[in-house]
């Protein structure tokens, strides 16, 4: 059985940081792509930052020059680093993985509150 465990998130000031991780494990063989997607209270879910197998990586305006994401493929493990964070950060945040044949993997998700 495929699982996706995230951690990392919290509360936290604006301006401040951090790192959320979504560790993959059970039956994983190939890895199209991981990414991380957020979901605010009365808001659609949307792709925060993906990366693809090749190393590609992609992000939404509202975090381009703030988040980086980042691969352990040893580890099938993707990160999210999030620096000045702003309350509109505020969301949960989901780890999705696409295996090959397009299967579809999501986190618990996190709670990453950006609040002063």
């Amino acid at each position: 059985q495929v699982q996706l465990v995230e951690s990392g998130g919290g509360l936290v000031q604006p301006g401040g940081s951090l790192r959320l991780s979504c560790a993959a494990s059970g039956s994983i063989f190939s890895i199209n792509a991981m990414g991380w997607y957020r979901q605010a209270p009365g808001k659609q879910r949307a792709l925060v930052a993906g990366i693809t197998s090749g190393g590609s990586t992609n992000y939404a305006d509202p975090v381009k020059g703030r988040f980086t994401i980042s691969r352990d493929n040893a580890k099938n493990t993707v990160y999210l680093q999030m620096n000045s964070l702003k309350p509109e950060d505020t969301a949960v945040y989901y780890c999705n993985m696409v295996l090959a044949g397009f299967r579809e993997y999501w986190g618990q998700g996190t709670q990453v509150t950006v609040s002063s």
